[in-house]
Parts: C-alpha cells; sequence; structure tokens
C-alpha cells in the first residue's frame, strides 16, 4: 500500500512538472474590468479620482494596442529561460557544469565547462527572440494602421488610458523616426488584422502632419493652415493611440479599431452595414443602425460641441459576441442600447460612405481580442516525449555512479587495511576510505555524462531551423499569385506535422473564397449547366433578345431606400446598357438556354400547349431571381453602369445570373420595381407590396407584388426557398415536374451546391385584399406578433406552381475537395468549425468531400424542447448499438434506474415529411456528426456531457460545428486534444480562428481576404488550403521520420562510448577513471559522430515525394508514431549496450597478450583503448547509417567524414611530440599501426557488433516487408511507376501483387485500411453536370437525421444565407406598413380593377417583325 502511494505519489508529482504552464505567468490576459460609464464632452466625477487627483485603477482601460508576441523587453530572458529548462537534460548539464566549479571534480576549465551550456542556450534564445521578433513587426503592422479621431476646437477626452507596452520594437530598436514620419509610413487604412486589402490612406513622407493627417467635414477654411488646427477636424491616427471616448469617422471599406458606438451614418436613418466574416465567417452584411438621440452627430463641429454632453454606461467587458448591454443618457434622457448598434473591432464598413461613432471598449477589451488567448509556448510531441527518455538515461547514470561509489568505497574498506600502495596516505578527513565512495560517486557522473548527448538539443536545432528553410524554399507550396511562401513561425514542430491525428478547419476564407458563383439551374425540367470557365468575357455573354430596337431613353432609378447613400438616391443611368459588365463576378452563361430563350421568343415558335407551359416556366423563374430578393442597386462611378450590392452574396448572385440571361432588374422607385426582360422592348414594372421574409424557421423568402402597366394589374406571390418546404405547398398535379426536379435537386445537392427552388402564384384581387387586412392585423399585434404574421404569411404561400431551382457554389479555395480526400485518406479526421448556419456548414461539408454522397448526417441542436445529452445518447444507441456508452455511464445515486432506461427517438411532426423510407441510418458511406453552438454550450458544461460527445464524435468520419464563437472553437480543439492526447492542427484566416489556432498543437494561418490577424498568432503559414497537403503528408512525414531516427542515433551513439567506459570499471576498481583518452570522449559529440545523425535529420528520405503524395495512406505510419517512441528508445539503447560490450570484451581479450610490439614490452592502456575508440566510432557512424533509408551523396558524406576524422586525427596527435606538447598517445602510431591485433580486432568488432542489426533489417525486407519496403523496393526496380494506383484499388489486392513482383495493379492491404471510394475522386466542385440524363439515383442515399426532433429526411443541398429580422428588413417592412395605412387613411382600396386570369402567367412576348408589306404589319 505504502508503495502503491509512494508511486502514485511521483506520477502525481511528474505530471503537475510536465503539465506547468509558462504562459501562465506572463499572461498579459487580465480579469475584465468592472461596468464603465463613459464621458463624453464632460468632465470625470470627483469619485473617480483618489485624494491625490490621480484617476482611480478601476477607471483607467486597456490602450488600443494589441500585442500577439511572446515576449517583451523584461520577460524575455526570465520566459525564455524557463522555457528552456523544462528539458530535463539543460537542468542535468547545468548541475555538471556547477559541480566542476569545485577544484576537486575539474576535469577542465570550469568556463569551458559551462561554454557548451551557454551556447546551445544563447543559440536557441537567439532563434526564439527572431521568431519574436517577427511577431513584434506584424504586430506593428496592425498598430499602426490609421483611422480619423476627432480632434480641435477645443475638443478633450478625459478618460482615462493605460499607457502602451513597451515591446523590442520600442525597446531595444532606437527612435529614429519621428511620430509624424511613423503615421505616414503606417497610413494605411487596413483591416483588424494588418491586411492590405481594404481603402488606404497613405501620406507622403515630406508632407507636413498637419496638412497631411487633417480632414474637414466641409471645404470652408481648409485653405488656411492657421486657422485649421482651432478647428474641429478629423486627425489621422494610429490604432493604438485610440482612446475610449474617441469620437471615430470610419469610411466605407475600412476596417473597424475597436467597439464602436454608432452616433450617424451617411444612409438614410442611420443604417450602416458591416461585413463580420472575420467574427462569424458569414459572408452577409449585417445592418446596424445608429442611436436616435445621438443622429445629430454628423460632423466634426457637432461632436465637438460642449453642448452635446452625454453619457454612455456599458456593462463589464465579456467574450459574448451576440450581446451587449449599454445605455446612453443624452439631454436628461436615457436611451438604450444593444449590439445592433455597435460596430465590432475585426468588422469592416460595407456599402456606407461614412460613419461617426464613439469608442466603448480597446485592445484587450475588445470581444474579438477577449475570444483570444495569449500567445503559447508550443513543444514538440517528440521533445516531450524525449524528456522521459533523458529521465531514463538520468537514472541509468545515477545507477552507474552509485554502483561505482559504493564498490570503490568497498574495495578501499578492504584493502586499506591491507597497506594497499594506492590507498598511502587515505586516512585524512577529505581522502580515507568512507568520503572517497561520495567522491567517486560525483566523479563517475562526470566521466559517464555523455548518456545525456548535450549537443542533441543544439543539434535538434539546427535540423530544424534548415527544415524550415526547405519548407521556405519549396516552390510546390510557394503561391505565385501573390509571390508567397509557405513560412514557418515556429521553427521546433516541424516534426508534429508528420503526426497529426485531427485537424480543425475554419470554412470561410480558408476552404471557400468569399464567392458564391451561379453554377446551375433546373427550370420545367431541363437542367442546365453553364459554362465551366469562371470567367467569360462581358463581351461574349449577350442577353438572348431578338429586339430590333430598344428604348435607350435614361430612366430615374431610385435605388433601394434602405441603403441609399446621402445625396445620391436618385441616380440617371443609361438603363440600355448591359449591367456591370466590367464586373470581376463569374458570368452564367450557358449555349443550350440562351436557344431555349431565343426559341420561346421566336415568332416563329410554335404555338403548342407543352412550349407555352416551358414559356411561362422559363419567364416566370428569372423573374422570380431578378424581383424576390432585397438587392441594392448602385452605379459605378467610373464606368456609370449598374451595380448590385447585397447583405446575401447568395441573392447577390441569383439577381446576376438573371441579369446574365437578360432579366435585367434596374432598381427600384419608391415601392416601384424595374425590371427589362429579354421578351419585351418595354422595361416592365412591379409595385411591391408585402415581403414575407426569411428565416430559419421558415426557410423561404416571398414578395406580393402587382404588375402595373399592363391590362389586368395581375398580383404576384413569388417564392424562394427550401425545396422541402416549398414541396409542400404546391399545387396538386404536375408530378412529372416534380419528380425531374427533385431529381436533379438530388443532384446538385451531390456536387456540394447550394440548391434554392422556386414557385409561384397568381393571387385573385378579393384573396388578396382578404389577406392583406389579416396581414396588417397581425403585424400590429401586441401579443403573439410573430407566430401570427407567421400563420397569415403560411396562408397565403399556398397552392404555389413549381418553376425549377437553382445550384449556388460557395466557390472552394482552388484544390480543397481533393486535399481533404487525400487527407481523409492518410487517416486525418477532419472537424470543421464555423460560425455559419448549419445548412451553411452542411453544404461546404458535401462540396469538400468531408460529407461523402453516402454520409448520413446526424443533427444534435440546442435550445430545444429536447436536452443535448438525450439527442447525443439517442444518436450513439440508434446508430451506434454496439458501442455500449450509455450503458457504461454510471447512474447518479438520485436515478440509479435511469442507466437502465432506453431514451426512445420519437418522431415530432414539425410540418415536414420525411421520404427517406426504410433503411435510413445503415448507408455506406458512415456518419457525420454536426452539431450547433447552442448544443455546444450544453455540451461543455459538465465532464459527462464533453465525454458523450467525444466519444460520440470518434465513432464519425467527420464533425461539423456551426454557429460557434472564437471561443467555441478552441473548446472544441482542447475537448479532442486534452480528452484523447491526439495530435491536433487548427487551420484559418480569421481573427475569429486566432483562438483555436493557439489551442491546437500546430496552428496554420491563411493569409487570405480576412487578413493577417490569423497569421500573426500561427506557426506556420501558407497562402492556400491545398499547400496543406505537401506540408503534412511531406515535409511533416520527412521532419517526423527524420528527426525520430536522429534523436534515437544520438541516445544510441552516446551509450556505445558510455558502455565501454562501464565495462572498463570492472578492471579499474570502479574508479570511474576513462579507458580512452580524454579527447576521444571529448571530441565524441562535436567531431566523430555528430554528422552522421545531422545527415540523417537533413537529408534522409523514407520515400520520395511524390509518392507520398500519390499514397496519403503512408501517413499512419507517422501518425501512429512509428518513428520515434520508448520501444524504439529502448531497442536502440539495447543495442549501443550490445555493440559496447562487443568492442570492449574483443579488444580486451585480443590484447591479454604477453605483448603485440616488435619490442617486447607490455600492452600500454593507450595502445588497446585507442582501438576500440576508432572502432566505436567506426560502428555508431556505420550503424547510423543503416537507420538511413536514403543513401544519397550527403549521407554517404556525413556517414564517412566522422570515421575519416577520427583516423587522421589518431595518426596526427599521436605524433605531437612533448616538446609541443604533452599528450598520453605520443609514439602510439607506430606501436598502432603496426599490430596485427588493431586491424584485427578493429574489423571484428567492426563486424561483429553490426551483425545483428544487419541481419535483422535483411529479415525485415527479405520476410516481413511493410508497405514503404514494398514501395522502396518497387520504385527501385520500375522507377516508372504510377503509385497512385495503389490507393484506389480493391482492398488486399496490391500487397500480393507487390509479393508476386508482378506490375502494380490494385492498392496494398495496409494501404487500405483506410479506402479511397470512387466518389472521393472528384473532378471540381465547381465541374458542370451533364445535361442530366436519367440515372439510378436512390432518393434514400445521405440521410439527414435531426436528433432534437427525430425527424429524417433526404438532404438535397437547401442553403441560403441572410440577415434575419435586421435592421434594414425591419425599415422596409416599416415603409411598407406605413404606406397601406396612408392608403387606407386617405380613403384608398388596395383593390385595383383587372382581369383573374391564369391564361397569359409569365408568358412571353414573341418578336414582331418588320416587313414591307402593312398587311403583315403587326
Amino acid at each position: 500500500m505504502t508503495a502503491s502511494k509512494s508511486k502514485g505519489g511521483i506520477a502525481s508529482w511528474y505530471g503537475r512538472l510536465v503539465a506547468f504552464n509558462i504562459e501562465s505567468l506572463f499572461s498579459r490576459k487580465r480579469e475584465p474590468g468592472p461596468p464603465r460609464t463613459i464621458f463624453v464632452n464632460e468632465k470625470l466625477p470627483e469619485d473617480y479620482r483618489d485624494p491625490k487627483g490621480r484617476v482611480k485603477p478601476e477607471y483607467v482601460y486597456t490602450a488600443n494596442q494589441v500585442i500577439t508576441s511572446k515576449y517583451n523587453v523584461i520577460t524575455f530572458v526570465p520566459r525564455n529561460l524557463l522555457e528552456q529548462f523544462r528539458r530535463v537534460a539543460n537542468i542535468f548539464f547545468l548541475g555538471i557544469a556547477i559541480l566542476q566549479f569545485f577544484p576537486k571534480f575539474s576535469t577542465i576549465s570550469p568556463g569551458v565547462a559551462i561554454l557548451p551550456l551557454i551556447i546551445i542556450i544563447a543559440i536557441t534564445a537567439a532563434k526564439d527572440g527572431y521568431e519574436d521578433f517577427k511577431r513584434h513587426q506584424a504586430d506593428k503592422k496592425v498598430n499602426y494602421s490609421v483611422t480619423r479621431v476627432l480632434s480641435g476646437g477645443n475638443w478633450a477626452n478625459d478618460n482615462a488610458m493605460k499607457s502602451k507596452a513597451k515591446t523590442f520594437i520600442r525597446g531595444i530598436m532606437p527612435k529614429a523616426r519621428s511620430p509624424e514620419h511613423k503615421l505616414s509610413v503606417g497610413a494605411k487604412g487596413r483591416n483588424s488584422d494588418g491586411s492590405g486589402s481594404e481603402r488606404t490612406a497613405e501620406h507622403s513622407l515630406d508632407s507636413s502632419p498637419t496638412e497631411s493627417s487633417i480632414e474637414y467635414d466641409d471645404e470652408e477654411g481648409a485653405g488656411s493652415p492657421g486657422y485649421g488646427q482651432s478647428r474641429p477636424h478629423w486627425k489621422r491616427t494610429l490604432w493604438e493611440d485610440i482612446r475610449v471616448g474617441d469620437f471615430v469617422k470610419i469610411m466605407d471599406n475600412e476596417a473597424l479599431p475597436a467597439d464602436i458606438l454608432i452616433c450617424a451614418t451617411s444612409e438614410d436613418e442611420d443604417v450602416a452595414f458591416v461585413e463580420t466574416k472575420n467574427l462569424d465567417g458569414e459572408t452577409n452584411l449585417k445592418s446596424r443602425n445608429g442611436v436616435s438621440a445621438l443622429s445629430e452627430l454628423r460632423t466634426a463641429s457637432a461632436c465637438a460641441d460642449p453642448r452635446h454632453m452625454f453619457r454612455v454606461k456599458c456593462d463589464r467587458p465579456d467574450t459574448d459576441m451576440y450581446r451587449l448591454n449599454a445605455n446612453v443618457t443624452f439631454d436628461g434622457k436615457t436611451a438604450p442600447v444593444d449590439l445592433s448598434m455597435v460596430l465590432l473591432r475585426g468588422t469592416v464598413l460595407r456599402n456606407t460612405r461614412w460613419v461617426v461613432g464613439v469608442v466603448l471598449f480597446t485592445g484587450e477589451d475588445t470581444k474579438i481580442v477577449m475570444n483570444s488567448g495569449g500567445t503559447p509556448s508550443k513543444t514538440s510531441r517528440v521533445e516531450r516525449q524525449m524528456n522521459p527518455q533523458v529521465f531514463i538515461n538520468l537514472l541509468i547514470l545515477g545507477a552507474m555512479a552509485v554502483v561505482c561509489a559504493i564498490a570503490d568505497s568497498m574495495l578501499e574498506l578492504r584493502y586499506f587495511p591491507l597497506s594497499a600502495p594506492w590507498l598511502y596516505d587515505d586516512n585524512r578527513s577529505d581522502d580515507n576510505p568512507r568520503i572517497n565512495g561520495l567522491i567517486t560517486w560525483a566523479f563517475a557522473l562526470l566521466t559517464f555524462q555523455d548518456i545525456v548527448p548535450i549537443s542533441l538539443y543544439i543539434s535538434i536545432e539546427f535540423v530544424r531551423t534548415c527544415q524550415a528553410a526547405f519548407i521556405y524554399f519549396d516552390a510546390d507550396i510557394w503561391y505565385e499569385k501573390t509571390n508567397q511562401p509557405t513560412i514557418a513561425r515556429s521553427w521546433n514542430l516541424s516534426d508534429d506535422l508528420g503526426q497529426i491525428e485531427y485537424i480543425f478547419s475554419d470554412k470561410t476564407g480558408t476552404l471557400t473564397q468569399n464567392s458564391m458563383v451561379f453554377r446551375q439551374c433546373s427550370i420545367g425540367g431541363r437542367a442546365y449547366g453553364g459554362d465551366a470557365e469562371d470567367e467569360i468575357d462581358a463581351d461574349d455573354i449577350k442577353p438572348p433578345s431578338l429586339i430590333a430596337e430598344k428604348d435607350t431613353h435614361p430612366i430615374q432609378i431610385d435605388v433601394w431606400s434602405a441603403n441609399a447613400r446621402a445625396g445620391s438616391s436618385t441616380v440617371q443611368i443609361d438603363a440600355s446598357r448591359k449591367v456591370n459588365d466590367k464586373d470581376d463576378r463569374p458570368r452564367f452563361h450557358d449555349p443550350t438556354l440562351q436557344r431555349d430563350i431565343a426559341a420561346v421568343l421566336s415568332p416563329d415558335a410554335k404555338p403548342d400547349p407543352e412550349g407555352a407551359t416551358f414559356a411561362r416556366n422559363l419567364n416566370g423563374f428569372f423573374t422570380v431571381l431578378a424581383l424576390c430578393h432585397t438587392v441594392l442597386t448602385g452605379v459605378d462611378p467610373q464606368t456609370g453602369k449598374i451595380t448590385y450590392k447585397a447583405q446575401s452574396p447568395d441573392e447577390a448572385a441569383l439577381v446576376q445570373a438573371a441579369a446574365d440571361v437578360g432579366y435585367e432588374f434596374l432598381g427600384k422607385d419608391r415601392e416601384v420595381l424595374s425590371l427589362r426582360t429579354p421578351g419585351s422592348p418595354d422595361i416592365e414594372k412591379y409595385e411591391l407590396l408585402n415581403i414575407l421574409e426569411f428565416t430559419s424557421a421558415r426557410k423561404r423568402m416571398s414578395v406580393v407584388l402587382r404588375k402595373l402597366d399592363d391590362e389586368d394589374n395581375r398580383l404576384f406571390l413569388l417564392t424562394k426557398g427550401a425545396d422541402n418546404v416549398i414541396f409542400e405547398r404546391l399545387k396538386e398535379g404536375d408530378d412529372a415536374l416534380k419528380q425531374e426536379t427533385e431529381h436533379h435537386l438530388s443532384q446538385f445537392a451531390n456536387n456540394g451546391l447550394r440548391t434554392l427552388t422556386l414557385a409561384y402564384k397568381v393571387i385573385s384581387e378579393d384573396q388578396y385584399v382578404s389577406w392583406s387586412g389579416r396581414y396588417h392585423e397581425a403585424t400590429v399585434a401586441m401579443q403573439d406578433r410573430e407566430e401570427r404574421v407567421e400563420s397569415v404569411s403560411d396562408e397565403i404561400e399556398q397552392e404555389l406552381r413549381l418553376l425549377g431551382a437553382t445550384a449556388i457554389e460557395d466557390k472552394l479555395q482552388d484544390g480543397v475537395p481533393e486535399t481533404i480526400a487525400d487527407l481523409k485518406r492518410a487517416g486525418i479526421k477532419i472537424w470543421v468549425a464555423t460560425g455559419d448556419k448549419l445548412e451553411t456548414a452542411i453544404a461546404i461539408g458535401r462540396s469538400t468531400n468531408l460529407i461523402n454522397q453516402d454520409s448520413n448526417i446526424i443533427i444534435v441542436r440546442g435550445r430545444t424542447h429536447r436536452p443535448v445529452q438525450q439527442q447525443m445518447l439517442a444518436s450513439i444507441k440508434q446508430f451506434f448499438p454496439e458501442s455500449d456508452i450509455a450503458a457504461e455511464r454510471t447512474p447518479r445515486q438520485s436515478t440509479s434506474t435511469r442507466a437502465d432506461r432506453s431514451i426512445p427517438l420519437q418522431r415530432v411532426d414539425t410540418g415536414v415529411s420525411s421520404i427517406v423510407g426504410a433503411g435510413n441510418g445503415d448507408r455506406p458511406g458512415g456518419y457525420v456528426l454536426v452539431v450547433d453552438g447552442f448544443a455546444l454550450l450544453e455540451a461543455f458544461a459538465d465532464d459527462d456531457n464533453k465525454n458523450i460527445l467525444l466519444r460520440l464524435a470518434m465513432l464519425c468520419e467527420g464533425v461539423i460545428c456551426c454557429r460557434v464563437s472564437p471561443l467555441q472553437k478552441a473548446l472544441i480543439v482542447r475537448l479532442v486534444k486534452d480528452g484523447l492526447g491526439a495530435m491536433t492542427l487548427a487551420i484559418g484566416d480569421g481573427a475569429n480562428d486566432v483562438s483555436m489556432i493557439q489551442a491546437a498543437d500546430v496552428g496554420v494561418g491563411i493569409s487570405g481576404e480576412e487578413g493577417l490577424q490569423a497569421v500573426n498568432s500561427s506557426d506556420y503559414a501558407i497562402a492556400q488550403f491545398r499547400f496543406l497537403k505537401k506540408l503534412i503528408l511531406v515535409h511533416g512525414h520527412w521532419s517526423y521520420a527524420r528527426n525520430g531516427t536522429m534523436i534515437l542515433n544520438f541516445f544510441y551513439k552516446n551509450i556505445v562510448p558510455t558502455g565501454v567506459l562501464w565495462w572498463f570499471q570492472i578492471y579499474d576498481a570502479w574508479s570511474a577513471n576513462y579507458v580512452f583518452d580524454y579527447t576521444y570522449i571529448l571530441f565524441w559529440n562535436s567531431l566523430w559522430t555528430i554528422a552522421p545523425v545531422i545527415g540523417i535529420g537533413l537529408f534522409d528520405r523514407i520515400l520520395d515525394s511524390h509518392i507520398l503524395m500519390e499514397l496519403p495512406e503512408l501517413y499512419r505510419y507517422g501518425r501512429e508514431g512509428r518513428w520515434f517512441g520508448t520501444r524504439s528508445f529502448l531497442v536502440y539503447m539495447f543495442d549501443g549496450v550490445v555493440q559496447s560490450a562487443v568492442i570492449f570484451f574483443l579488444i580486451l581479450y585480443a590484447y591479454i597478450t604477453p605483448t603485440t610490439r616488435k619490442d617486447g614490452y607490455d600492452v600500454r592502456l593507450q595502445e588497446f583503448s585507442t582501438t576500440m575508440a576508432i572502432s566505436a566510432v567506426m560502428v555508431a557512424n556505420i550503424f547510423a547509417g543503416f537507420s538511413a533509408t536514403a543513401w544519397n551523396g550527403w549521407v554517404f558524406f556525413a556517414v564517412l567524414i566522422g570515421i575519416l576524422i577520427v583516423w587522421l586525427y589518431t595518426a596526427i596527435y599521436s605524433a605531437i611530440p612533448p616538446s609541443y606538447s604533452v599528450t598520453f598517445l605520443y609514439g602510439n602510431d607506430p606501436i598502432l599501426f603496426t599490430s596485427a591485433h588493431f586491424w584485427f580486432g578493429t574489423i571484428l568488432t567492426f563486424l561483429v557488433a553490426l551483425l545483428p542489426r544487419y541481419i535483422a533489417k535483411a529479415w525485415k525486407f527479405g520476410f516481413a516487408p511493410d508497405d514503404i519496403d514494398m514501395i522502396r523496393y518497387k520504385y527501385k526496380q520500375e522507377p516508372w511507376t504510377d503509385f497512385s494506383q495503389y490507393g484506389r484499388s480493391a482492398e488486399g489486392s496490391g500487397l500480393a501483387a507487390l509479393h508476386r513482383g508482378a506490375a502494380a495493379s490494385a492498392s496494398l492491404s495496409s494501404l487500405a485500411s483506410v479506402p479511397r471510394r470512387s466518389h472521393d475522386i472528384r473532378s471540381d466542385s465547381a465541374a458542370t453536370l451533364p445535361r442530366f440524363g436519367r440515372q439510378s439515383v436512390d432518393v434514400r442515399a445521405a440521410s439527414r437525421t435531426d436528433m432534437s426532433t427525430g425527424l429524417v429526411s433526404v438532404h438535397r443541398g437547401f442553403d441560403f444565407a441572410t440577415e434575419e429580422g435586421g435592421v434594414a428588413m425591419r425599415r422596409i417592412q416599416t415603409n411598407l406598413s406605413e404606406r397601406r395605412d396612408v392608403h387606407l387613411r386617405e380613403g384608398g382600396s388596395l383593390r385595383r380593377k383587372g382581369k383573374e386570369t391564369l391564361s397569359h402567367v409569365f408568358s412571353l412576348k414573341r418578336i414582331k417583325r418588320k416587313v414591307s408589306s402593312p398587311k403583315k404589319n403587326e
């Protein structure tokens, strides 16, 4: 029992030592401050100051300086030393060096003894300092970005701020430039993370600071410099100098430098639009509005006016990205403030000319920074594994020293009474048989210290530095478009890249390009695929209009009033021109569609019923695309062309696609929409009556329109939404069209495209008047407004007519599907963590190959009637009954019978039908788990839920986490990293990915459109996601194999001389003396044996790069830790012990002879010990060569150079006469090199020592080869072989083929352990489908089970991104509601006289030809 407790105590102590977190000692993170009150245009209250007049600490706010680096001037030395002395070996070497400062134990000068340790620490510190210096430079790019801050006019900000931190750049580099010059150099309007893709604000270096950094709201006084300083103005200021309470002015396309309260904007009703993809990964714009009480603060003069004093009360800073509670007190009145009135740091202003606001939170108090962690101190897994191995060697060293001490003391106690001559005068206090045992123990530590190689660490650092250079200079992962290489920002993690088990990836900007492309559509049962090329010359795209003459008169267009810019809400444009024909947006062009439109427009078209129906569907389809949306129209100031600006990128793609085929949306004048169609010379007008907006619950959007300038003023309901929602609301009949559209939807979804289904209906006047009244009542109801509006909306959205479906590609980064497929083949599990909604996440999972065509999707949602734990347990019980995870859970005492009760999966009626049929959940494609952020909140609430989530995720092939916050991304990584002890890699490109990147073992940042914040916090920086494949499969695998083999050989080569010294103690009275000349020990790690191990670390190559790329399955050798581990360590140590015994005893007994010399003298110690030294060097170097797998020229040189040097050294050193320097080997050359014992002993020990390893390698290669052995042999025999075939063939047949030496035609059996399916190899996610000849598609494929409802359905790719309930939509609805009220109050009626017929709905007007005969002239 005592032993068990002792063992547990030691393990606990070691665990605490290993888990010691250095960054916690130096973390800049602090507890958020108390709730704050920001005073604007007024002095701070007296109670904010202490008796000395200083502002109290709790009211002093953090600076806006953001630092992602690890060190500063003060913390560099202590933190770096603590990081380096986490290595057990460094502590040991420090102790050995200190020991040699005592004269009794000094073997060499104490300064020389500690010099190697100092050099190692200094070089490592220099490397760490350089890495961190680059981080400081990246931080400088962000902190030196520029924005406009209110200044002048006696305006002052009394809110107190902390001083900025000193960094390396400020603390070490001289201040050679003035602040004005720095402002000029750094005055680029970058993103919050430093990217320069946004609006710039550059200044001339030689311009006056006053002239270059000041802007006025008007031209008054611009030419009077003396007067300018006293007027209120906007001064260009560095981000890091922004203070809480400052007024700032942000321009269109500029990034937000802090969390800012909106006062006023350039748009009507102070609406602003922001892009938040850097925070939540969503590409659709979000609308924000200003505080109505502060709407007068539109100019610098108004902001600086002392009469406009107010205060803002805010909650304490927190990490919740979706909540903010505050209020504004202005002129004695208090108004509420929420997140819809605040612009967060990390977002970018879009479609808004300018915004004036007040800074609420800065620097570390901003939400985006609070969601990111401090810069961690990462060590590789190999290095962590080395620590216990070094500890084992230290235990062996300690045991050897103790044995020598005890044996020496016992021998002295035995022979001292016998007056042994070597113990003469050993009766003093510091020299007697008893105390000499301790002295021998200390000497033994010095004698056998090489068992722990001090040169190992410096060699590892050198090799990793070279490996980082190899990555940098690899042209295959160098992005030529931006001339950007792949950069290793942390040089000590290269071998971790070869052991990755889990990859956590962001979506937006990492997997996708933030671009939506209209790819395919289904119209009236016919599928159109468009051109495969993304970029088509605009001149080649001509709407299929056969109109001879167009009305070229300009029209007045009022763009959407929700986003109309001040002074330009009404613009005059040439309506006859193509819409934005110089836009870079990919165009939709399909020759077949062009011919079909031309055919139905042709006057020669036969008026058959089928053709008329298709014509209505064709016209209706693109009319819905062109009119059912909330897209904004604008005018390009350079070209004068119409441009489309949308909150939703999906809507922008849909409207642009309609324009590409001739249905051009021209804008809106009040509530009248203008549309040009290819079938009419006139511009069609539609009156917008109602918008039934899109929500996640409705999954559809509808508009009610009245067609103007028509004989019957027909009313239309145009609808787009999810296939299952639309299909349930269709009119009975036309089953063939429905079936064909479903078939096309399935094919679209299988190609990873986002689908929408389009429908319409014609509404009678009586029906609309009745419904409109009920809808108006619902919109003004005081109770249950949302439910009543939804109920009334659902009434009108029935009996729809199906038009078709669209397929949009969320355009992926180049090579993403292939990269993910190959990483899955490598056995790496991939998790996607995104802030996007569930449908978007699933669509991306399909297009990226994360979700296969036959995968089963398990959905776990939070905030439903069913607890998340029950959903997870039900998933396990239903889909993984063999796991018995639910039964293994220990029941609580209060619910002891709960474990025996099953949790039934009940179907809940949600109004959506299931069309899966029998066999659901048994698809061959495995399972993919989809979890939303609310479910994760419950799952992370306690350890029990976390354990269930982790075990459920392990049973699935992939996991997608949607609607997650930045902090949740980090928690997901830690769940796997800590829960499984797995090697994790996180990759992202935005500020919302920083915490995830820092939490993973290896963080990879993509320098994309979202900026450089992720890159600044990463360990590796790449330009494209596809580069991750070679980085991991080649460079990572190579580095791990090289470093693991190098370290094992380091331990081995140092046990060889240590073993020889140990065996010598048997014959040396355990006195801890050296058998070799000391110089052979001194240069063992620096000259004799250093080259082979470094050669392995740099130039060894398990397989060529193209083979590792073609066969990702080989990565399992790294993933499973085959190249380094305790077992391999013990094998190499055993080899070293055996070889040391062979070397020592064979040579020793060979030299036990009266003489080996011609002169007859006895054998000297230096004679046979030199033979041992040379033999040991040869054996150690050749053994290292045996460990290499690629004997190229460099490895040959590295293996042989040490042997050559030791022979030359022996010959030269033994010839140095005593008159020059006293050596113990002088005169050894003629004796040694003329002795048969020397030559015979050297050759014999060399062969006998290496024979066991040689036989073992030969047997393994001949009788038990692994995949790498077989492929290496195959490549040697047939270097032209295409090895990619081994990863795609049938399981089990490839190994037999290689064993027979036949031409490879199948896969290796072990490679098939991660089988690659044929559908995993996709040509391109954007590839167009064929003309959709009818194929046998199982509608049950790719089932989707929502565990919160029990609903099972087929996923057909529905996805639509837009802001729900945003400020802009609320304003549109308010305008429509006010218009109805005014119309009714004025005594008007909603009814208009007209026909109620369906016979000509959406019919295309045929072209009327002009001929000479007036009779035929129509």
